[in-house]
């Protein structure tokens, strides 16, 4: 037996035996898990599973083992990704520490700071934030104007910023600052962090058209952030913002990579066949079904070359423009998934409130409805595009 024959064995055995019953079903909403302080577990279980799978660094694999990760190889990463797919394993923890930050800690952190912080990330234990984007400055992200003064043995930060995901229910946040206004725009900004509970940090969320308020406008006033919590050097924040919003589009683009799915987990020929009818065990309207298979081979497609992506990157062939062609795809693949799914439901997909629509049918409105945010989050398509256009293509301005 290989080695990796050999992982994949003790994987499924412990999977087998750690995994609780109930983390092998669709997560409600109301079950997603993303730790921190103030996380509470509707399901026992979910704490279980989140505790049984940071005690093994597998909620971030291929971190380091000294920071709390799995040291696992790209391989063995893998490997146990597709065992959790083979017995349905929810996703014991979401995490902007996992996804975004604590890699770009990973690369650009003091040994200081990573002890600090990626321990934590690791074991759900604090939730973060990200304070890019502000008021007035759309998608010109260098133009931000939040500031931070040096104070002598801290900065005194002072600003806004907005579509601050989850900030009132996050513990720390990681943020963009100006610290020289009289250098090039990209050139006088720094990456700090620093905890949302300090003096002068207040939120207000932002209602959007489905209903929920996932964003919010985030205001500093005076805020005391010590000098040991900035990463990288003074002014050098630019890098590290560049680096950090390439994990958030593989992160977004992850999405479309399983657009199989429907809402709650269900798959798409299963919500046709519910709502269209069946015939000889197939769904019954054929043209449907043709459209369903054509973007299931879509799907499959995408996967594939998010994972020849990541054989790349380990390689160190990968452009480093790959983030932005997975991101542009990946939000296109998953708003088609959302279209389609209204079409297949019809006037069910369109219910907003009553007894005579089900939970999973008013559930599938909202995220149809929250599915358009993908193609602004992260950088709009339009940024994608034009990074595409001059980076890959070499394109004209």
């Amino acid at each position: 037996m290989s080695e990796i024959e050999a992982f994949r064995a003790e994987t499924r055995a412990w999977l087998d035996e750690n995994c609780p019953p109930s983390m092998r079903t669709p997560t409600p909403d109301d079950e997603v898990v993303w730790g921190g302080r103030r996380e509470r577990f509707k399901n026992p279980d979910s704490r279980v599973w989140l505790d049984r799978m940071a005690e093994r660094g597998w909620t971030a694999p291929r971190w380091p083992v000294a920071y709390g990760g799995g040291g696992l190889s790209f391989e063995e990463d893998r490997v146990l990704q597709q065992e959790l797919g083979r017995i349905n394993a929810r996703t014991p923890l979401n995490s902007f520490g996992v996804w975004m930050l604590g890699p770009a800690l990973l690369e650009f952190a003091s040994e200081e700071q990573k002890r600090e912080h990626l321990p934590k990330i690791v074991r759900g234990e604090i939730r973060w934030c990200q304070g890019y984007s502000e008021p007035g400055h759309g998608s010109d992200l260098a133009a931000l104007q939040t500031k931070a003064e040096d104070h002598g043995d801290h900065y005194l930060v002072n600003g806004a910023k907005i579509w601050t995901s989850y900030a009132d229910e996050a513990d720390w946040i990681f943020c963009l600052v100006r610290t020289d206004a009289a250098a090039p725009k990209h050139q006088g900004i720094s990456f700090l962090l620093f905890d949302m509970a300090c003096e002068g940090v207040s939120t207000s969320p932002i209602e959007l058209i489905s209903g929920s308020s996932p964003f919010c406008q985030t205001f500093f006033d005076n805020v005391r952030v010590p000098k040991g919590n900035l990463v990288g050097g003074i002014n050098q924040g630019w890098t590290i913002a560049k680096r950090l919003l390439q994990h958030e589009r593989n992160m977004v683009a992850g999405i479309g990579g399983n657009s199989a799915l429907g809402g709650s987990g269900r798959r798409m020929e299963d919500i046709a066949k519910r709502y269209v009818g069946e015939r000889d065990g197939r769904i019954g309207d054929p043209v449907l079904r043709g459209r369903i298979s054509h973007h299931r081979m879509n799907d499959r497609a995408f996967q594939l070359t998010l994972s020849r992506g990541g054989e790349e990157a380990k390689a160190g062939l990968a452009s480093g423009h790959l983030a932005s062609m997975f991101k542009y795809y990946g939000t296109e693949q998953n708003k088609r998934k959302y279209e389609l799914m209204q079409e297949t439901m019809g006037l069910a997909g369109l219910g907003w409130d009553g007894a005579s629509f089900s939970e999973r049918e008013l559930a599938t409105t909202r995220q149809w409805l929250r599915s358009k945010a993908n193609s602004i989050e992260g950088g709009t398509s339009e940024i994608q595009l034009n990074v595409i256009a001059k980076r890959v293509l070499g394109l004209p301005d």
